[in-house]
């Protein structure tokens, strides 16, 4: 399915982001600067999460905007 689809239909922003958990977990390799990783990562702790949770619930909270 292409994001579009999914912006542009019937879906709601619950079903979206069920339908963005939902697949299987895949490696990805990112490169930024070594202090915005720190810092996320202490961000992420105070938080009581990982780095990774705090990456994907940014992109979960972006995707599911249908105005973006």
């Amino acid at each position: 399915m292409r994001y579009a689809d999914l912006i542009d239909g019937n879906v709601t922003k619950s079903e979206l982001k069920t339908y963005l958990v939902g697949g299987e977990n895949v490696a990805v390799t990112v490169r930024i600067p070594k202090n915005m990783r720190d810092i996320a990562k202490q961000a992420a702790e105070l938080s009581g999460v990982s780095f990774t949770s705090l990456v994907k619930m940014s992109l979960i909270e972006h995707l599911a905007e249908k105005d973006s």
